[in-house]
């Protein structure tokens, strides 16, 4: 096993594929020709997608489709290279279209498109510590004008608060109503936005006064985990791999990456941070963060943080969860939930 997918197993706690996941269509008059077929694919590969004609029919013509978008028309059974370069990582579902006969029937197949980077063992150095309320379960932490705010979580004692993390001065706190579970925040256009976890419900507040806005449903059929953004676009995630990409004035989910360390994909990322181009990211019961391109989904760069909470003191403290860029210092702050310390720290390779 290569070092980076060893430390992508300790610290992320990822599964390595290891079975053959492709799909046969179940069609027993055309089939994809799979014996040229990889389990896994990188973006820099190509594949050739070719149909079998089990039956000897005569062929008029074969329509390609990667993921329902139609790529390719090809006469009888001409084959078709299709290069990955383009295509988001994670599972790629193939169908051919074939025309026989004043007929047609459909075959498919699927292979799974990887991440060619090799993430980067990243290390870390604790510039200060300053105290964390232990009552607060974190789900989401955002410095906004120099000043640090924080979203947590747990059904009747969700809030989020704005306050000086160096003494822990509570300046302003806006409770939640008991029904909602708190999750991630970010600050976007003069708005703050929250997420809550299972009631798909969001709310927008006006930056400056802290005042309700605008209470929002999810889109997507999804739970609501960790937010960020890039000064554009709004960022979060939904206990899976999945990174979607949001439209702040709509809310309306545009796009999204699906995250992978090398050949493994990264379920449950949670709290999320945008720093210098990249998006940093908890993993959900891991002491670790992975840094991700957010434009292809792949880690390029894992940070291990146990050592952190083995200066943590209090006894309940419960798992990594908080980070937090401080522009003005550029320096990062992290905690957990539970933790009684809120560390600030610089990252290097």
């Amino acid at each position: 096993m290569k070092k980076y997918n060893f430390l992508s197993f300790i610290l992320l706690g990822i599964a390595l594929v290891s079975c053959n996941d492709q799909k046969k269509g179940e069609n027993t008059v055309f089939t994809f020709d799979i014996s040229t077929f990889k389990e896994q694919y990188q973006p820099q590969e190509a594949i050739n997608l070719g149909v079998s004609n089990l039956n000897t029919k005569k062929v008029d013509s074969v329509i390609y489709y990667v993921n329902d978008k139609k790529i390719a028309s090809k006469k009888g059974l001409d084959t078709f290279k299709f290069e990955f370069k383009d295509q988001k990582l994670g599972y790629q579902n193939l169908k051919a279209l074939v025309y026989y006969e004043g007929q047609n029937a459909e075959a498919t197949a699927r292979v799974e498109l990887v991440s060619n980077i090799q993430p980067k063992l990243l290390k870390y150095k604790i510039v200060n510590k300053y105290p964390h309320d232990t009552l607060s379960f974190t789900e989401g932490l955002e410095f906004y004008r120099d000043t640090l705010y924080e979203s947590t979580g747990q059904k009747e004692s969700s809030y989020f608060r704005k306050y000086d993390y160096k003494t822990g001065k509570v300046y302003y706190q806006h409770d939640l109503d008991k029904k909602y579970f708190g999750e991630g925040i970010t600050f976007i256009n003069g708005k703050l936005y929250q997420l809550t976890w299972q009631e798909k419900t969001g709310f927008i507040y006006n930056a400056n006064t802290l005042k309700l806005e605008k209470t929002f449903a999810y889109e997507k059929d999804i739970e609501g985990w960790g937010m960020t953004n890039d000064g554009k676009y709004i960022y979060q995630t939904d206990k899976t791999e999945k990174i979607w990409k949001m439209d702040p004035e709509t809310q309306k989910m545009i796009d999204y990456v699906n995250v992978y360390s090398g050949s493994s994909k990264i379920k449950a990322i949670n709290e999320l941070e945008w720093i210098n181009g990249k998006i940093y990211t908890n993993v959900w019961q891991k002491d670790a963060i992975a840094v991700v391109n957010p434009t292809t989904g792949s880690v390029e760069g894992i940070l291990d943080m146990s050592g952190l909470k083995k200066l943590v003191k209090n006894t309940n403290a419960d798992v990594l969860n908080g980070i937090a860029y401080n522009p003005k210092t550029k320096t990062i702050f992290v905690t957990g939930k539970y933790w009684d310390t809120l560390f600030e720290i610089t990252v290097s390779e």
